[in-house]
C-alpha cells in the first residue's frame, strides 16, 4: 500500500516525530488503495495527536487509519461468519 516510495521516507524520517512533523514533510504523498487513492496528510488526520518513536510505529499509524478504499468490499469476509447484529448481516428468516 504505501507505494511511491512513502515507507521508504517514512523509514528514513529522523525519530521521534509528531503526527503533525509527518504531515508537515510527507502530507501531500499519495498512497493508493484498492478503491482510490488519499493523501498522506487526511490518513494521519485521522488519528490524534501522538509521537512515533520508530519507523514501524508511523507506518503501523498510516495502515491502520487508511479508508475503506483500502479494503475490497465493505463488509465481506470469506472467513469469518457475519456476526449478530452486524449492519451486514442478512435478515433472519423464520420457517
Amino acid at each position: 500500500m504505501l507505494l511511491n516510495g512513502t515507507g521508504d521516507v517514512i523509514d528514513d524520517h529522523d525519530y521521534p516525530a509528531t503526527t503533525e512533523e509527518l504531515i508537515d514533510e510527507y502530507g501531500d504523498r499519495t498512497l493508493e488503495l484498492p478503491n482510490g487513492s488519499e493523501t498522506v496528510g487526511d490518513v494521519l488526520a485521522r488519528l490524534e495527536s501522538e509521537t512515533f518513536e520508530h519507523p514501524e510505529d508511523a507506518r503501523l499509524a498510516v495502515y491502520s487509519a487508511v479508508s475503506n478504499k483500502a479494503v475490497g468490499r465493505v463488509g465481506y469476509s470469506d472467513r469469518d461468519p457475519t456476526p449478530v447484529g452486524s449492519p451486514y448481516s442478512p435478515d433472519a428468516v423464520s420457517f
